[in-house]
This record gives structure tokens, sequence and C-alpha cells, in this order.
């Protein structure tokens, strides 16, 4: 497995983020990671290792958006939207030198995509939308709403996999005893002896407080600037929150988009199980 270095960058208003590079050496494209809403680069793990090591070797690099794993809590919460965070992505690449990347976007990291489209469709070279695009369904999002800030806090990392298992497993029969102990050390940090969830609070505050009695608007312009750009849509194949009928519509308005589906796999899907990871390092190679 391909070997890893973390940085700390900080963005123009004096935030730190943390972002971990694999195969720094490794010529070519880079691909950019960028986790969900409440999630870290830890949730790239697995796969960064895959695709930094033979035979893709890519230089790929996970950020951890402000607020979320070992980035910086922002002191102002207002700053916590896809805006602020598409502009940090930018801050990052500019600081690492990297004109053009790929991009990987996991939920809310698809949606920072949608905005680079539209702000620096130049810095896209590919992209894949990992479970999400331009529609989103309310009940995938009422899901969300439900689980965030409702579970208790575990005991043990092996308490932290149960209660995992038990809100998530219906909808993730592919994941093994050991991807649920993978997801509950993504998602929870050591402070002090507790295990916490590693993310601000607020992130989870500001959407549990969000109005979904209305469907959000979608973001079919966004997505039609991207029309030039090789992409791959990953559905979960239990997944709330993107349809078939927006993949099967995403595929016909964009003939370089190929649409595939993570079995037993819900929102959001992991991307090193199974043969996904082979998929993906393929898509990038072509």
């Amino acid at each position: 497995m391909a070997d890893s270095i973390d940085r700390f960058i900080t963005v123009p208003d004096g935030l730190t983020l943390h972002v971990r590079i694999y195969g720094e050496a490794n010529p070519g494209i880079p691909v950019v990671c960028l986790p969900g809403l409440t999630r870290n680069l830890l949730d790239f793990e697995d796969l960064a290792r895959i695709l930094a090591a033979a035979p893709y070797h890519r230089r790929v690099v996970a950020i951890s958006s402000r607020g979320r794993g070992l980035s910086d809590r922002d002191p102002q919460p207002e700053r916590y939207t896809i805006p602020v965070e598409a502009g940090d992505v930018i801050s990052v690449l500019d600081q690492l030198g990297i004109d053009s990347s790929a991009f990987i976007g996991t939920s809310r990291g698809g949606l920072i995509l949608h905005v680079l489209a539209m702000t620096h469709l130049e810095r896209i070279e590919r992209l894949v939308l990992n479970d999400i695009g331009p529609v989103l369904e309310s009940e995938g999002l009422r899901q969300i709403q439900g689980y965030l800030g409702s579970r208790r806090a575990p005991a043990s990392l092996a308490d932290a996999a149960e209660i995992q298992l038990a809100t998530h497993g219906a909808e993730f029969p592919a994941l093994s005893g050991e991807d649920w102990a993978g997801m509950a050390r993504a998602l929870y940090r050591d402070v002090d002896g507790r295990l916490v969830a590693d993310f601000d609070s607020a992130i989870a505050e500001q959407f549990r407080a969000a109005d979904l009695s209305q469907p959000l608007p979608d973001l079919w312009a966004q997505f039609g600037l991207m029309v030039e750009k090789p992409m791959m849509v990953v559905r979960g194949e239990f997944s709330r929150l993107l349809s078939r009928d927006t993949v099967a519509e995403m595929v016909r308005r964009h003939e370089q988009c190929v649409g595939i589906e993570a079995k037993g796999q819900g929102h959001a899907p992991w991307l090193h199980l199974g043969e996904l990871a082979a998929e993906i390092g393929a898509f990038l190679e072509r």
C-alpha cells in the first residue's frame, strides 16, 4: 500500500484544514477526494491507498472540510456552507500547486463539485459523484436529519460499530464486521478518554434546522456545465437520496457519464468495497 503524509493548510480566513496525500511522488493528474456532510478524509483511506498503488499510481489528495476531522472548527458556524467549502478546496489546490485534477465527491463533496463547475470548471479534469446528483430526494434528506445527533455516545469503538450497524445495517447488507469497525474509526475520535463524533456539532444542528417541507431547487444548470468532463456517478443500491431516475437522466443528458450501482449499499457507498475501486480506477485511466 502507498505511503501517506499529512499536511495542515491554512485557508484565507485563517482556518487550518487537514489534508492527507497518498503517493505524493506519483506523476500525472492527481485525484482529489471530498467527503460528505459530517465525514472526513478517513472515508477515503482504503480507496486512496488502492489508487496510489499499482497498477494506478495516482497521487491522491483527501481533504477534511472545515469543522470535520482534524480540520479547525469554525468560530462562525454560518460559514459552514457549500460555497465557502468550495473556496477552501481551491485554496488547498493552489497551495499544493495543483492546476487541474480528477475529483471524487461523496454526497456534500459532490455538491461542492457542482459549485466548482460554476466557478472553476477548468480545475476539473473528470469527476466521480458518489451517491449525489442534481436532484436530492426529500426522503433521503429527512433520513439524514433523523439520525444526526440522535444516537447515543458510544462507550468504545466496538460499541460505536454496533451503533452504526443498528442504524444503517438494513441499507448496507454488503458490509462485514470489519467494515463496520472501519466506519466507527472514521466517525469517532478519542478526546480525553471519551469517544466523540469527529465533527462540529453546529454542522448537524444547522442541517437538522433545515426546512424540508418543500423540495430543494435542482442543480441541472450546474450539472449542464460539466457535460464535457468525463463523469462517473455511483449510486448505492438502497440509497434514498439519489434515485435511479435521476441517475438515468444524468446519463441521458451527459454522453460522457457512466452510471454504476453499489450493490448492497445505501447512502453513501464505501468506494473500496467489491468491484468499485477497480471500476473507479479504470474510469480514471480512460
